[in-house]
C-alpha cells in the first residue's frame, strides 16, 4: 500500500469513527432512565405530548434526553438554565422532528435563553443582542445559536392552540436553513418538491394579498413577511391548530403532514 492510499483510507474512515463515537455517546446518555420530574415537566409544558401513543411518547423522551445532553445551554440577562427550561425547550423542539431524523438539528449547537424580550440590532452578532434595536422573542441565523425569550416559551407551553409557539417557530427556521437558504423550503424528498412549491406558493400569495388589503386571515399575517416566515408560521399552526388548519387549508396541511411525517389532527381526534 502506497503512502497516499494509506492516508486516503485514514481520511475516509474519520466520518465512520465520528459516527461510532456519536452512537456510543448516545447509548451512554440513554442508559439513564428518563427522570420522573422531567416527565412531569413534559406533561405540564408540552401539551401536545399527551396525544402521543406510548411508543411515540417514549421516543420523544429519548430524543429530549439526547438533545439536552448534546446542546450547549446558556442563560443570558440573568436567566437561569434549570430542568424546566431545558425539558420545555427540548420537548417542543423534538416534537417537531418526532417523525424525522434527530440529526436534522445538526445545525443547532447552542441555545441562548433570555428572561424576556431581547433587543437585537438589525444585523446582529449572534449571541450578543445590544441595547437599542429590534425587540424579538426568538431569533436564529445560519450557523448561529437559537435565541429564545423564556417568557415567550412559557406562553407557548401554557397556551396551546392559540397558534403562537416561539420554539416551533424558531426551530422551523433551523430546519429551513439546513440547505443554507432561508427560503421556506426545508429538506424534502425529491418527489415532494412540486407539490410543496405549488401549494405553499398559492397559500403564501393569498395570505400576502389579504394581509396587504387588511383582510382577515386564518394564518397569522406575520407569515406574509416572506417565504421563510410563512413556513415557520405554518409550522406553528400545524402543531397548534391542526384541525382548523386542515379545514381551512387542506392541501397545505397535507404537504406539512408529508414533510413532518406526523398527523397531529388525527392524534387530537383519537384523544377526544
Amino acid at each position: 500500500m502506497r503512502l497516499g492510499e494509506h492516508r486516503l483510507d485514514a481520511v475516509t474512515s474519520l466520518p465512520m469513527i465520528s459516527q461510532w463515537w456519536a452512537d456510543w455517546r448516545r447509548r451512554a446518555i440513554l442508559a439513564t432512565p428518563f427522570p420522573d420530574d422531567h416527565r412531569a415537566i413534559l406533561d405540564a409544558n408540552v401539551p401536545q405530548a399527551a396525544a402521543l401513543d406510548a411508543e411515540a411518547r417514549g421516543q420523544l423522551e429519548r430524543m429530549v434526553q439526547v438533545f439536552i445532553a448534546e446542546k450547549t445551554w446558556e442563560g443570558c440577562g440573568g436567566q437561569t438554565i434549570d430542568d424546566e427550561v431545558q425539558v420545555t425547550i427540548a420537548g417542543q423542539a423534538c416534537l417537531l422532528i418526532l417523525g424525522l431524523e434527530h440529526a436534522l438539528y445538526r445545525n443547532v449547537d447552542s441555545i441562548l435563553v433570555y428572561p424576556s424580550t431581547v433587543l437585537a440590532p438589525e444585523t446582529p452578532e449572534m449571541g450578543a443582542p445590544a441595547s437599542g434595536g429590534i425587540p424579538i422573542l426568538g431569533q436564529v441565523h445560519h450557523g448561529g445559536p437559537v435565541i429564545l425569550a423564556w417568557d415567550a416559551v412559557k406562553h407557548g407551553a401554557h397556551n396551546p392552540g392559540d397558534g403562537r409557539n416561539v420554539v416551533y417557530h424558531e426551530f422551523a427556521h433551523k430546519l429551513d436553513l439546513l440547505d443554507g437558504a432561508a427560503d421556506g423550503t426545508p429538506p424534502l424528498d425529491r418527489d415532494d418538491y412540486d407539490a410543496w412549491a405549488t401549494t405553499c406558493s398559492r397559500v403564501y400569495l393569498d395570505l400576502l394579498r389579504r394581509s396587504n388589503r387588511g383582510r382577515k386571515t386564518f394564518l397569522d399575517d406575520y407569515g406574509a413577511t416572506n417565504e421563510a416566515e410563512f413556513f415557520a408560521v405554518a409550522t406553528e399552526f400545524f402543531f397548534e391548530k391542526p384541525v382548523r388548519l386542515r379545514k381551512n387549508h387542506p392541501t397545505l396541511y397535507e404537504v406539512m403532514r408529508d414533510f413532518y411525517r406526523q398527523d397531529p389532527a388525527s392524534r387530537i381526534r383519537k384523544r377526544s
